[in-house]
């Protein structure tokens, strides 16, 4: 059995015996810890700090594959270092754009013209995402928490190889391990240029100088955030989208969304998608478009493409066909029961890589503590996955919890769903005469007596607060 795996002649003999030796104990029963978490994003960070606060033996294994163009971060996860930290810092950046706008309506006067400072902004957000980085580093070591900076695959069903950068191997054995690796934006390999050229999620937060002239090609919460944020701070950007918008989500709210956007700037092209980029002998890129209902092509240049067309778990390199952990062929992502149990027992997957569960921060956390209170502090809640609020922070901010409409059509039937909504200006828009026709607010219920309220959908300022509160009426 050992003799199929060679672990390279380099490390010499006594390497060699040290690894069998390794083996042959966590074959036989006795484990480095009692849980081994691979990877240190939002919820795997949770299951190993509760886990250690329970007084178990715990190990954190985390590595970030730089992306295509070369952008790599510390410990944390994808929200923490490339999705909702840095994304709402510099959402808030734009919006502070906005009341730079207003105030001379309430009386300051301002500097003309005004002008955004992409270099310092990025400095000031990566600076506070490596303190965040840092914290979490000192929070595991404060509970005891060891960690690897290394590359994890499974050998066998209670033992992973780690591979560090300087290509040293380590070997970890775990009673239970919990597969929290999240997932990475998916690239478009078949449009010639798309990798090279085209960045992702994965850099614009940490890109030195300023985009320039953008196209943001998907129309998913990512694609709009960030087109959003983008014309906030005036750089010229165009959202090319091969179908609908923010899809899995109330469709009258994301149209609203759009209209916002497009009458503040942002400029859209429906129904295309990219054939092929160009880097032009200045730098720029050529791109070129079908226009899928005429078959017409276009072309136009640009300074940065950004794709954000969906995301891929991260199980491709964990070796788990090798331990038996089933993946849904289709999307790659981990198939687990309730208690987040994988197909292998004691292998529990959770985040982001785990089917069927929502790609969000908040839900990451809770399941990764839950599980860890299950595992080692004989509880037995489960992580309640109904009506968890969600907002999209587009310029104008939609915040929804429960049911879109389309959705409580489909499971009840039209005759038995009211709605009521209204449009409403909100009172800082009024001094200083700020366009308010895209503020909306509905409610989604069953028709009958009581008329439970089954999704509520909130378009404006602060929509993220807003809807935390009614999400706990609902709830």
């Amino acid at each position: 059995m050992f003799k199929q795996r060679p672990f390279g002649d380099h490390r010499g003999s006594s390497g060699s015996d040290f690894f069998t030796s390794h083996l042959i104990l966590s074959l036989a029963g006795q484990q480095d810890y009692d849980l081994l978490v691979i990877g240190g994003g939002s919820g795997g960070l949770a299951c190993a700090k509760e886990a250690a606060q329970l007084g178990r033996k715990v190990a954190v294994v985390d590595y970030v594959e730089p992306s295509p163009q070369g952008t790599k971060w510390g410990l944390g996860g994808t929200c923490v270092n490339v999705g909702c930290i840095p994304k709402k810092l510099m959402h808030q950046a734009a919006l502070l754009g906005g009341m730079i706008q207003d105030a001379h309506h309430y009386g300051w006067e301002v500097a003309q013209p005004i002008r955004h400072d992409w270099r310092k902004m990025a400095e000031a957000v990566q600076n506070h995402v490596k303190s965040l980085n840092w914290g979490h580093r000192v929070q595991l070591q404060d509970r005891k928490v060891k960690y690897f900076n290394i590359k994890a695959s499974f050998i066998n069903k209670h033992t992973v190889c780690g591979i560090a950068k300087s290509g040293k191997e380590t070997l970890l054995s775990a009673d239970h391990i919990v597969i929290a690796t999240g997932g990475r934006p998916r690239y478009p390999t078949h449009i010639e240029g798309a990798l090279e050229y085209g960045i992702t999620s994965d850099d614009i937060f940490w890109l030195k100088e300023s985009p320039g002239k953008t196209l943001v090609v998907g129309a998913s919460y990512v694609a709009l955030e960030c087109a959003g944020f983008l014309t906030g701070i005036g750089l010229d950007t165009t959202v090319m989208m091969r179908s609908i918008p923010l899809r899995g989500f109330d469709q009258q709210m994301s149209s609203l969304v759009m209209e916002h956007m497009e009458s503040h700037g942002t400029q859209f092209l429906r129904g295309c998608i990219p054939t092929c980029i160009k880097k032009l002998p200045d730098g720029q890129l050529q791109v070129t478009w079908e226009d899928r209902t005429s078959g017409k092509k276009d072309t136009g240049i640009f300074d940065t493409v950004l794709w954000a067309i969906g995301r891929i778990p991260e199980t491709r390199n964990l070796n788990l066909k090798e331990v038996g952990v089933n993946i849904n062929p289709e999307n790659q992502k981990i198939i687990v029961d309730a208690q987040d149990i994988t197909s292998v027992p004691h292998i529990y997957a959770i985040g982001d890589v785990a089917e069927g569960r929502p790609e969000l921060t908040p839900t990451a956390i809770m399941a990764g503590k839950l599980l860890a209170q299950r595992l080692f502090g004989q509880s037995s809640d489960l992580m309640d996955y109904n009506n968890v609020p969600t907002t999209v922070f587009t310029p104008l901010e939609y915040g929804c919890v429960g049911l879109s409409e389309e959705e409580a059509v489909a499971h009840h039937g039209q005759e038995h769903i009211e709605v009521y909504h209204a449009y409403y200006k909100p009172l800082e828009f009024t001094v200083a005469e700020r366009d308010a026709s895209q503020c909306y607010i509905k409610m989604v219920c069953l028709r009958e007596p009581p008329q439970l309220v089954l999704g509520l959908h909130f378009l404006g300022p602060n929509a993220g607060e807003v809807t935390q509160g009614f999400a706990l009426g609902i709830k």
